[in-house]
């Protein structure tokens, strides 16, 4: 072995290590080929020095050692030969297998709890945004949650949680984030939600008993109120609407100094046919979760934010003391709020009053001893992160996932404006079809076909609410379809723009989550 080969790679590595910014820098110590290495993944353990590394547009992991360790011959990969060094440099990719034993080796590529603390959901349906996520947080005091995904994402873009999972613990090593990061098994249904994320390693889990809301508890007479109590779910709840009634009806809950809550029955009868068997539901899903994986770290949340009726303060409250009196431990609870919280658009609703509910909301969670107030369907509600920011009060849980598959799209309109001219068209012809699953406004007659926009208006249709949301909801067809000879139509050619593009990418991505996050400071 040459000493000077030897020491010149070393102190190249070493030498990248210190650098601020992780933009790829080009290394020259192999006999064939180039690496531009990610100057913060550059770490070394046991005598062996771990980095991310690209190679002609592909990401590898590379491992350099002075001998073939049983540690380095246990991962996936071929060994690529040096310049002037007998070093052993191997070549492995990014795959699961690898992803495990970097999880193995390394503490802070596995996801923690949060608690209860300020966090921010950076849903990656793309698996190309999450180490721009990672960096869009500098300055700020938010905890991230990186692997976040819904069942019906999982469904839509034929991801497996496991190839969720990797992105994130690639993209933390790669980013040289140390500082924890979360992992959301997001709304989930069944049991069987639950085995398929925990085994995957996720460790919070939100729990979504929508399909239990009875929304038209709202509308209801009271003695139709009083029949539908006769079919709830006593038994789960270990309860009776007499005793309910003794515990709450017309007692006055003292919140704060200058807010308390009192029901009728007319209003205790509405909570409680509203949300009685949902409360079931979950109290099922946190008593499977606890009995069956005790053993494994997790927190849960709780989301009643996809329904038609709003959560009323009292309603909030309700639900939060029930939970807590059938010993449902939560972190963060999401409610349906007042006003529409549209997917990839800003909120809809008269802000003061939205305020001022959000408020009473706070209030809520710190008479409880306090959890996060969750935010769903957070993308791009930049005027509730500035009230919210304003109150200077509470804990926050911000969750999002389509805006940033939108800002990949961005890419594609500012890269390849014929690519997204299909994209945009494909997206028209699917959006009746696609949109009856989410809460939108969009009037595909504000969404022409391609023929009709120059490249710039192209590229400022991600600014439009309607084009946004047309886009938005149409994302699993776009990355899933395939032609009669079995090629994808379009994610193919999606992901290698974005490959090319990354400093486009992460600048797009890094700008947008800064307009999310800066409101919060």
């Amino acid at each position: 072995m040459t000493l000077s080969g030897k020491k010149m790679i070393y102190e190249e590595l070493n030498k990248l290590s210190r650098l601020e910014k992780n933009d790829p820098t080009e290394v020259e110590f192999l006999q064939n080929g180039k690496i531009k290495v990610y100057p913060k993944s550059v770490i070394t353990l046991d005598k062996t020095t771990y980095f991310i590394g690209n190679i002609d547009f592909e990401k590898k992991l590379f491992l350099l050692s002075e001998d073939e360790t049983a540690i380095v011959e246990s991962f996936d990969g071929e060994y690529c030969e040096l310049l002037k060094s007998e070093l052993k440099l191997k070549c492995c990719p990014l795959n699961h297998k690898n992803a495990l034993l970097i999880q193995g080796l390394f503490d802070f590529t596995r996801p923690v709890l949060l608690g209860i603390s300020n966090s921010f959901g950076f849903g990656d349906r793309l698996g190309y945004a999450n180490s721009a996520h990672v960096r869009s947080l500098e300055g700020s005091d938010f905890k991230p949650v990186l692997a976040q995904q819904s069942i019906r994402e999982l469904t839509r873009t034929q991801r497996t949680p496991e190839e969720v999972m990797d992105v994130a613990v690639w993209s933390v090593f790669q980013e040289g984030y140390k500082k924890g990061f979360g992992a959301d098994a997001d709304h989930l249904k069944t049991t069987e939600d639950i085995d398929l994320m925990i085994n995957a390693g996720f460790t919070m889990f939100t729990f979504d008993p929508g399909d239990y809301v009875i929304n038209e508890a709202d509308s209801l007479t009271v003695p139709e109120l009083e029949e539908k109590t006769k079919d709830l779910n006593w038994s789960s709840l270990d309860d009776s609407l007499e005793k309910l009634m003794d515990r709450y009806e017309d007692k006055e809950f003292k919140i704060s100094d200058d807010f308390s809550i009192k029901a009728d029955k007319e209003a205790l009868l509405r909570a409680t046919v509203k949300y009685a068997d949902s409360i079931a539901h979950i109290k099922n899903l946190f008593d499977y979760l606890n009995d069956n994986y005790a053993n494994l770290p997790f927190e849960v949340e709780i989301s009643v934010d996809e329904t038609d009726s709003v959560t009323t303060p009292f309603e909030h409250f309700f639900m939060a003391s029930e939970l807590n009196r059938l010993g449902v431990k939560f972190v963060s609870l999401a409610p349906r709020f007042i006003g529409d919280f549209e997917k990839g658009i800003d909120y809809k609703g008269d802000m003061d009053i939205f305020t001022e509910e959000y408020l009473k909301h706070i209030k809520i969670t710190e008479y409880f001893g306090s959890y996060k107030i969750s935010l769903h369907s957070g993308s791009d509600k930049f005027g509730v992160y500035k009230a919210i920011g304003s109150l200077k009060r509470g804990y926050t849980h911000v969750k999002t996932a389509g805006t940033s598959y939108l800002e990949a799209l961005r890419v594609i309109a500012f890269a390849e404006p014929e690519e997204f001219r299909k994209i945009l068209d494909y997206s028209r012809e699917q959006f009746e079809i696609e949109k009856k699953t989410y809460h939108i406004s969009a009037d595909i007659n504000n969404v022409h076909s391609s023929e009709n926009y120059n490249n710039e208006q192209l590229l400022d249709l991600l600014n439009q609410d309607d084009a946004r949301q047309v886009l938005h909801v149409t994302y699993g067809k776009v990355l899933t379809t395939k032609d009669e000879s079995g090629n994808y139509l379009f994610k193919d050619k999606v992901y290698d723009c974005l490959v090319k593009n990354e400093d486009v990418h992460f600048n797009y991505l890094i700008k947008h989550f800064h307009k999310h996050l800066n409101p919060f400071k």
